[in-house]
C-alpha cells in the first residue's frame, strides 16, 4: 500500500490507498523468503451490493453527509455543518 495524503488530514484512510506490488521499490516490501505471498483474491461483487450499502448509509445522517462530501471531493463546506456536533469535531 502507498500512503496518499488526504485533503484535510494527512493520515488518510483506506479509501485513498492502492495496493502496490511486493517489489523492492515498494516501501512496505517484504522479501518472499520471509513471508511467501501465495496470491491475491479478487472478488467479483455486483453493483447491487454497493447500491445496498449506499442505501443503508443514507439511513444514517452522518454517514450520508460524509458520503456526499467524499463524492464531491470535500469541496462543499456547507455540507459539514449538517453533521452532529461530535462528528463535526472529528471531521474538522
Amino acid at each position: 500500500m502507498a500512503h496518499k495524503y488526504g485533503n484535510i488530514h494527512e493520515n488518510s484512510d483506506f479509501l485513498s490507498r492502492w495496493a502496490l506490488a511486493n517489489t523492492p521499490e515498494n516501501p512496505a516490501w517484504v522479501p518472499q523468503e520471509e513471508h511467501h505471498i501465495e496470491g491475491i483474491c479478487v472478488t467479483d461483487i455486483g453493483i447491487e451490493f454497493f447500491n445496498q450499502v449506499k442505501e443503508i448509509y443514507k439511513m444514517d445522517n452522518n454517514c450520508h453527509v460524509l458520503f456526499q462530501l467524499l463524492m464531491e471531493d470535500l469541496k462543499d463546506s456547507s455540507l459539514s455543518s449538517k453533521l452532529d456536533e461530535i462528528w463535526k469535531k472529528a471531521y474538522h
